[in-house]
């Protein structure tokens, strides 16, 4: 091509095959969603896992103070190690002692969860294999996977029993492709915490396949060494050449002194707001909460046959915006149809108020003969309010 042909062709740049495979689920049904709140009342979302959304569950004096005095440092401002500086990852090797034997060579730094996801599915994975996540389970796995021709399996969590993984199923998921399984412990969206016996039966399951697991979240005793891995994660760790110095410069006084009794208050709160919501939720007609175990979530199915002018758990939650201006994130960012999940860290009486809110909207749309109908079948169990609308 001359270059005068060069210079009269039109622009024709075109986003990567990276960019136009990469689609996060919860971002695109946060961000785009076209129903306005009901204007007379509050606009409630218990949707995005941001615990300090409503401005009640802050940082300790301790960890804004260590923030101010890195910002003082020199130090602070400029480039550091790729995979963190020494002494951010010995603070990081101290606080996890309990998990094993592990030095500052098994800690690398990042910048935020999804980056650690990232990293580690980068290492493992080549395109055209596969990783096998939990359904329902954390979608940024699809999101970061597909992107890179990784392909996203899923296995069974069971619902009826605690969102325990089906084991059948997932070893059922095996092939020669699968390059990673992603346990996810305690779990999002459905807080549940398996026992040492249920981690020790998918342990069995990886082992005999010669698979790893990606561990997410509070999964312990469980270190790989000596394998090429950890170069690779020390490799691709220098592509964004580390996470903010600022932070990891207050890191050691983070981990050292921040009260224990932070986080117990934190956690006796959110296991109390989920006491809280099981028991309000238990008495919406046409919802069925599960109690979790850990995290900051709660999975509640939508008994959608009861409700037979929402096709899907998705118009269940626009209409449920539009009405009682409550956002529950519907059951497909977590490839789980009809069920909700809501966060459970909003402060009590918010909380409250939106339970109170959702027993209304299922009252005001659930089709009572169905209901009725399913009783009389066993198909859902009778309580006392439901005798009384079916007798009458």
């Amino acid at each position: 091509m001359s270059q005068r042909e060069r210079r009269n062709r039109e622009w024709d740049v075109r986003a990567s095959t990276l960019a136009r495979n990469t689609h996060n689920l919860i971002r695109s049904i946060v961000e785009n969603l076209q129903v306005e709140p009901n204007p007379s009342k509050p606009f409630i979302a218990l949707s995005v896992g941001d615990p300090t959304t409503f401005g009640n569950l802050n940082p300790p004096e301790q960890v804004i103070q260590a923030v101010r005095e890195s910002v003082e440092l020199h130090t602070s401002r400029g480039y550091g190690p790729a995979k963190g500086h020494q002494e951010a990852r010995e603070a990081v090797v101290e606080y996890s002692a309990h998990q094993g034997d592990i030095t500052p060579e098994d800690v690398i730094l990042c910048s935020g969860c999804s980056h650690a996801i990232e990293l580690v599915i980068s290492v493992l994975a080549d395109s055209g294999q596969n990783i096998i996540v939990p359904r329902p389970g954390f979608m940024i796995y699809k999101t970061l996977a597909e992107g890179l021709g990784i392909v996203i399996k899923y296995y069974r969590l069971l619902p009826d029993e605690q969102w325990k993984v089906d084991l059948d199923d997932l070893e059922n998921q095996i092939d020669e492709d699968t390059a990673a399984i992603v346990v996810i412990n305690p779990s999002n969206p459905c807080g549940s915490v398996y026992n040492k016996e249920h981690l020790n039966e998918i342990l069995d399951i990886a082992s005999r396949n010669r698979v790893p697991i990606i561990a997410d979240e509070i999964y312990e005793h469980f270190v790989f060494s000596g394998k090429e891995v950890r170069k690779g994660l020390a490799n691709i760790s220098s592509r964004i050449l580390g996470p903010s110095t600022l932070i990891q410069r207050a890191l050691p006084a983070i981990l050292r002194y921040t009260p224990q009794s932070f986080f117990d208050d934190v956690v006796l709160f959110i296991e109390s707001q989920a006491k809280l919501a099981y028991e309000e939720l238990r008495r919406a007609p046409g919802l069925r909460p599960i109690m979790p175990q850990g995290a900051m979530y709660m999975m509640v199915e939508i008994k959608i046959s009861l409700f037979p002018e929402f096709k899907n758990e998705l118009q269940f939650v626009e209409t449920m915006v539009s009405e009682q201006s409550v956002f529950c994130l519907p059951g497909r960012c977590f490839e789980y149809p009809n069920y909700m999940r809501i966060v459970l860290t909003v402060p009590e009486e918010i909380l409250r108020e939106a339970c109170q809110r959702l027993i209304i909207f299922c009252k005001d749309h659930i089709n009572i003969e169905e209901k009725c109908k399913q009783i009389e079948n066993n198909i859902i169990p009778v309580t006392n309010e439901t005798e009384v609308i079916c007798d009458n």
